[in-house]
C-alpha cells in the first residue's frame, strides 16, 4: 500500500491519542483481527541478533534479507516520521481441513502447511490493515502511514513481542498464550505517536517440543533457526535442486512444514479461523494424492493456483517439491508411472529430482 500524505500527527492532543489507540483495538477486533498492539520504534537486541545470523550465511538463498537488513532495523526508512507500530493478528486454521497428522501419516497424499490451504493471506490481512487504516482517517483525518504483511522488510516477530501480541517462541514464531502460534501478522507502521501497549513475555519455559519434532534438525537451538535445512524454506523460498541428503527427510511435505507448530502446547489454544477466506479449503488441497497434484498441467497449476500463496513458488518448484515426496512414498506401479511420466520433463530441475526418485523405487524394488 502507498504511504498518505499526513498533515500533521503531532496535533492531535495526547489524551485523544489514547483514546484512538482504545478505538484502533475495538475496530481491529470488529474487522477480524484477534489481537492487536501497539509499539515505538526500538526493536532492542533484534537488529544485532538478525546481524549475526546473517552473517552465519543462515538465510540461505534469500539474498533481499542481506540487503534489506537496513529497512528492517528502521521502519522510519519506509515511512518518513515513523514513530509506532500497531501489529494485528488474524487466526488461519482451517478447522474443516483434514487432520494435518493423519496425512502426514498417509505418504500417498500431499502434505500442504495449514496457512496456505486458503486464499493468499497477503491479501486478505492486507485488505483489513487498509480497512483499519481508513477508519483511522476517518477519526483523525489524514495521516502517514503504509500496511504491511510479509511483504516488505518489516521485523515482525520482533514488533509482535514488543507490542504483546506474541512472544518469539523458540521456533522462531510469535506465540500467543490464548492463540498459539497458527496465525499471520499485518503492521501499520504509521508517523502516529501512539501510546505502547506492554510487551509480551516469553513462556516457552524447558519445552523443547518444537527442537525435537523438526524433521530435518532446522532449529539448531532455541530460538534459533538455519533456514538452509528448514522444509519451509527448501520447499517455498529454495530455487534450484534440493540438496540430496536432505530429500528423505521432507516425507509428504510438498509446501512447507508445520510440525514445530503440531506439536507446541500452545496450540491446543490455536484459534480456528473466522474469515471464510482463510477457513475455506481451496481445490481439495488438505486431502489430495501425490499421482493426482503431479499430472497437473501448468495451465492447471496457474488456473487452480490463483489467489493462493502457492502460485509464487512457480509451476517448476511445484513439480520438483511433489517428485521428492514421490521419491519418498511407497512403491507402486502408480507412483512409478507417474515419475516415468515426467522423465523427460523440459525442466532440467524437474528432471533431476523425477530420476533420483526413481532410482529411490528401483533400488526398493524386490
Amino acid at each position: 500500500m502507498n504511504a498518505r500524505t499526513h498533515v500533521s500527527a503531532d496535533r492531535i492532543p495526547a489524551p485523544e491519542l489514547e483514546r484512538l489507540a482504545s478505538d484502533i483495538a475495538a475496530w481491529a477486533r470488529e474487522l477480524g483481527f484477534s489481537g492487536v498492539g501497539i509499539a515505538d520504534l526500538d526493536l532492542g537486541e533484534a537488529p544485532q541478533r538478525l546481524r549475526a545470523w546473517l552473517a552465519q550465511g543462515r538465510h540461505g538463498g534469500m539474498t533481499w534479507m542481506e540487503r534489506h537488513a537496513g529497512l528492517r532495523a528502521d521502519p522510519s526508512t519506509l515511512v518518513p516520521g515513523a514513530a509506532s507500530v500497531i501489529t494485528a493478528r488474524i487466526d488461519y486454521w482451517p478447522a474443516a481441513a483434514r487432520a494435518a497428522h493423519e496425512v502426514l501419516a498417509d505418504a500417498e497424499r500431499a502434505y500442504v502447511s495449514r496457512y496456505a490451504l486458503g486464499r493468499d493471506y497477503h491479501k486478505v490481512v492486507r485488505g483489513k490493515l487498509q480497512a483499519l487504516a481508513d477508519r483511522i482517517t476517518a477519526a483523525v483525518g489524514p495521516f502517514g502511514y503504509r500496511v504491511f504483511s510479509d511483504s516488505a522488510p518489516v521485523m515482525e516477530v520482533a514488533y509482535a513481542a514488543r507490542s504483546g501480541v506474541g512472544w518469539r517462541g523458540k521456533h522462531t514464531l510469535a506465540l500467543a498464550r490464548d492463540a498459539g502460534s497458527m496465525f499471520f501478522l499485518g503492521e501499520i507502521v504509521t508517523d502516529l505517536p501512539l501510546p505502547t501497549t506492554p510487551s509480551a513475555s516469553e513462556h516457552c519455559g524447558t519445552c523443547r517440543a518444537c527442537l525435537d519434532a523438526c524433521p530435518t534438525g532446522a532449529i539448531v537451538a532455541p530460538y534459533e533457526l538455519d533456514a538452509r535445512r528448514c522444509i519451509s524454506y527448501l520447499t517455498i523460498e529454495h530455487e534450484g535442486a534440493i540438496p540430496e541428503p536432505l530429500r528423505p527427510l521432507l516425507g509428504n511435505r510438498i509446501y512447507g512444514c508445520d510440525d514445530c507448530q503440531l506439536v507446541c502446547p500452545w496450540n491446543r489454544y490455536a484459534r480456528s479461523a473466522a474469515d471464510p477466506d482463510l477457513a475455506k479449503v481451496r481445490h481439495g488441497l488438505d486431502d489430495a494424492t501425490l499421482v493426482d497434484l503431479f499430472a497437473w498441467s501448468r495451465a492447471d497449476f496457474d488456473t487452480r493456483m490463483a489467489g493462493s500463496a502457492i502460485r509464487r513458488i512457480g509451476y517448476e518448484r511445484w513439480l520438483r517439491n511433489i517428485a521428492v515426496a514421490l521419491g519418498n512414498a511407497p512403491t507402486s506401479v502408480a507412483v512409478v508411472a507417474a515419475l516415468a511420466s515426467r522423465a523427460d520433463d523440459p525442466s532440467q530441475v524437474v528432471r533431476e529430482h523425477v530420476g533420483w526418485a526413481l532410482r529411490r523405487h528401483a533400488a526398493s524394488a524386490p
